[in-house]
C-alpha cells in the first residue's frame, strides 16, 4: 500500500528511510493544511451565515448560503473606479520598479564596475536610517506630486531588499563565461544585458514582478497620505471605507433592535467578502509564476 503511495523506490529503501519518509509526508500535509484551511475558512465564511460562524459550525462548507455580503459590496459604484485605480497603480508602479531595480542590480553585480561597494553602501544606509513621514510628504508635496499616481509610484520606486536579492542572483547565476563569449561576438554591456541576461533571468524577474506587484496592489496608506480626490482612491482604500463604514452603523444606537442585529451580521459577511475581493487578482496571477518565484527567491535570497 505505502508502495502504491510513495512510489516503487520506497520499496528499497532501508526501514528508517522509509519511517523518515512517512513522518515526512505526513508533517507536510499538516503544514499544507495548517496555511490552505485559513484561506478556505475565509472563502466559505463569505458564503456563510454569520450566526452559523460565530457559532462554529462553518467547517467544511457554507451553512445558510447567502452572497447578500457580496451584492452589498458590489453595489458601492466606487468599487468598480477603485479596481481601475488600483489596476493602473500596480502596472505603471511595478514597471518603474522593475525598469529602476534590475538594471541597477545587474551593474551592481558586476566587478568592474568602479565604487560598486561605496555605492550599494549607500544603498544598505536606507535600510536602517529614514527622514520619517512628515519630511517625506513635505517633499512630496513641495515637488507638486500631490494628489497624483507619481506620489504612490516614485516614493518607494527602488526596494533596497529586492536590490540586494535581484544583484545576488545576477552575481551567483549568471556564468561570467556568457559574457566573455558576447565580448568576442561584439557585443555592448547594453546589448549583453538585453540579450542575453534578461532572457535567463525569468526567476528573478518573477520574483521581483510578484513582490512589487502585491506591495502596489495591497498599498492604501500612501493613498490616504496623498490623496485627496476620491476618483483616484485605489480598491483597498475603497473596501477599508466600506467596512469601515457597516461596522459603525452596526455598533451605533438605533430605535430598532432587529435592525442594528441585522446590520451587524452584515457587517460580518461584508468583513470576509472584503478579504476576498481584495486578494482574488492576486491569487489569479501567482500560479503563472509560481515556478519562476520560488526558483529566483531561493537563489537570490540564499547566495545574497
Amino acid at each position: 500500500m505505502l508502495e502504491k503511495i510513495f512510489g516503487e523506490g520506497f520499496s528499497k529503501q532501508a526501514k528508517s528511510d522509509k519511517v523518515f519518509d512517512v513522518l515526512n509526508y505526513i508533517g507536510l500535509a499538516m503544514i499544507l493544511l495548517l496555511v490552505l484551511y485559513p484561506l478556505y475558512f475565509i472563502v466559505i465564511a463569505s458564503f456563510s451565515s454569520p450566526d452559523a460562524v460565530a457559532r462554529g459550525e462553518v467547517w467544511l462548507l457554507p451553512v445558510d448560503f447567502s452572497t447578500e455580503g457580496y451584492q452589498r459590496i458590489f453595489e458601492y459604484k466606487e468599487i468598480w473606479t477603485g479596481y481601475w485605480n488600483s489596476l493602473k497603480y500596480t502596472v505603471v508602479g511595478t514597471g518603474i520598479n522593475l525598469i529602476l531595480t534590475i538594471p541597477a542590480a545587474f551593474a551592481l553585480s558586476r566587478k568592474e564596475l568602479v565604487g560598486k561597494n561605496v555605492i550599494m553602501a549607500l544603498f544598505t544606509f536606507t535600510m536602517f536610517f529614514g527622514g520619517g513621514l512628515v519630511p517625506t510628504y513635505l517633499l512630496v508635496n513641495n515637488l507638486g506630486m500631490n494628489n497624483t499616481i507619481w506620489a504612490l509610484v516614485l516614493p518607494g520606486a527602488v526596494s533596497t531588499y529586492n536590490l540586494i536579492v535581484a544583484r545576488s542572483f545576477f552575481a551567483q547565476s549568471i556564468p561570467e563565461e556568457l559574457y566573455e563569449a558576447s565580448i568576442v561576438d561584439g557585443c555592448t554591456y547594453a546589448k549583453y544585458f538585453f540579450k542575453v541576461v534578461l532572457p535567463v533571468s525569468k526567476p528573478i524577474l518573477a520574483v521581483m514582478f510578484l513582490i512589487y506587484a502585491v506591495g502596489h496592489w495591497n498599498s492604501y496608506f500612501s493613498a490616504l497620505i496623498y490623496l485627496t480626490d476620491r476618483g483616484m482612491y485605489p480598491l483597498q482604500v475603497i473596501l477599508r471605507e466600506i467596512l469601515i463604514q457597516q461596522q459603525s452603523v452596526a455598533g451605533g444606537s438605533m430605535a430598532n433592535a432587529e435592525a442594528v442585529e441585522a446590520q451587524r451580521k452584515l457587517s460580518e459577511m461584508i468583513k470576509y467578502g472584503v478579504i476576498i475581493v481584495s486578494s482574488l487578482p492576486v491569487l489569479c496571477i501567482y500560479p503563472f509564476v509560481q515556478k519562476h518565484f520560488v526558483k529566483g527567491m531561493m537563489i537570490g535570497s540564499v547566495k545574497g
